[in-house]
């Protein structure tokens, strides 16, 4: 009996599900066309059509890795939902996930694809942080006018320069909860 060859989209979720595999087992340092063709169960020429190395393979790689839905915490207060969020971006950081997007931002020097990396962090991480802030300005806990992505994102900008500079995979609470109670809370209560 022969297998079926897989096509398109089929064919591209195996290779990036395998890709996604030898990021999180190897890091990016480990990351080869060929090994991922191999576990993909391909050939290099089909990594290549689709992508040209292996840092846009493995920026296209962490996006899939990240496809899995976040839980938004809706616990009625602001500060609690803002924490929580917090709390699970340093869980994410320290996780193996986390350690991937540690290795891709120090490996990739190529300022478009850490940019890719930035975008792929950042796109997800601002609908969450909109509708946090959007349900608070709703129970009149946030003035509406900082309802703005930049405004909603500060907690995790915040937080993602506490993971560069201290260059630490986990930030102890206390500073998560300076972060929110001396900066964000003031930044977007209503006064």
């Amino acid at each position: 009996m022969t297998e079926r060859r897989r096509r398109g989209a089929e064919l591209e979720r195996a290779i990036l599900a395998a890709a996604a595999d030898e990021l999180t087992e190897s890091g990016y340092e480990g990351l080869t066309m060929d090994r991922v063709a191999k576990r993909a169960g391909t050939n290099k020429n089909t990594l290549y059509r689709r992508w040209p190395n292996r840092a846009v393979l493995g920026v296209a790689a962490y996006r899939h890795l990240m496809t899995k839905a976040v839980d938004l915490p809706d616990t009625g207060e602001l500060r609690a939902d803002v924490l929580e969020l917090l709390r699970g971006a340093n869980r994410h950081w320290d996780s193996p996930e986390g350690a991937v997007l540690r290795g891709l931002m120090a490996g990739i020097g190529v300022p478009e694809l850490l940019a890719q990396i930035q975008d792929a962090v950042s796109d997800a991480g601002s609908a969450l942080w909109l509708t946090v802030l959007g349900r608070a300005v709703a129970r009149g806990e946030a003035r509406p006018e900082a309802l703005h992505p930049r405004v909603a994102t500060v907690p995790v900008a915040l937080l993602r320069n506490e993971f560069l500079t201290s260059g630490r995979p986990n930030v102890p609470d206390a500073v998560l909860v300076e972060i929110v109670d001396e900066v964000y809370l003031p930044l977007v209560r209503a006064r």
